[in-house]
């Protein structure tokens, strides 16, 4: 039996890919593994450098979230966790071929790497990658042939309240995360970008979808068990 394809969930900050993934890895337990991307960004108040099952190294190191690890977290930071490094290793990175996609927001750096995938794959499971647009762009010109999902909110006036209500952002940076999002929004339109957008303005009618879109590989990873 083949393994399970990855998938790759995009969309804005504030779209609710958290609280959908959130919900599909409590009710699928053992059968999902979050790759944990590397950022040149300093940590938050309360996260951790990646936490997970190997402790490999920072650069290259792949974790396998533990889904006890996914549930004691706050909803709106569970799929937060990084590899947090310097500009310099992880340019280092980049350079010499480590990293399936990477992209710069805000003046810093995030990335996705190679072992950080095929260690979930090695496990049998759906690899979930959490990439911004131009991480879609870039994985796109890859062999690794995901799904493609993207997690849309209703409006940007919807979405402008989610991320102030969250308290967590400067006047600048959120307005830098709106502009992103416009961006984003009018992107995920492009014919062939994605394989499914879900508009997530009910949250029982998105997570139903996401679900169909998945159900295929859902059940690869369940007969094999």
């Amino acid at each position: 039996m083949s393994r399970p394809r990855p998938v790759v969930l995009s969309g804005p900050s504030g779209a609710g890919k958290s609280t959908l993934l959130k919900r599909l890895m409590k009710e699928h337990e053992g059968v999902f593994g979050f790759s944990v991307s590397h950022t040149t960004r300093n940590p938050r108040p309360g996260e951790e450098n990646g936490k997970g099952l190997n402790k490999l190294p920072m650069l290259l190191g792949a974790t396998l979230l533990p889904v006890a690890d996914v549930f004691s977290s706050d909803l709106e930071t569970s799929f937060s966790y990084y590899h947090f490094t310097t500009r310099e290793a992880m340019q280092e990175g980049i350079d010499n071929g480590d990293f399936i996609e990477n992209a710069e927001f805000s003046g810093n750096m995030y990335g996705t790497s190679k072992a950080a995938i095929e260690d979930v794959q090695a496990q049998n499971l759906i690899c979930i990658l959490d990439v911004d647009i131009q991480g879609v762009r870039r994985i796109k010109e890859t062999d690794l042939n995901p799904i493609y999902i993207s997690i849309q909110p209703p409006s940007m006036d919807i979405l402008e309240k989610r991320l102030r209500d969250r308290q967590t952002e400067t006047e600048d940076s959120l307005q830098k995360r709106l502009e992103a999002a416009r961006i984003d929004m009018e992107l995920s339109q492009e014919p062939g970008m994605f394989d499914m957008v879900i508009i997530n303005d009910d949250l029982e009618r998105a997570y139903e979808e996401l679900k169909e879109i998945l159900d295929e590989e859902i059940k690869k990873v369940q007969e094999a068990k």
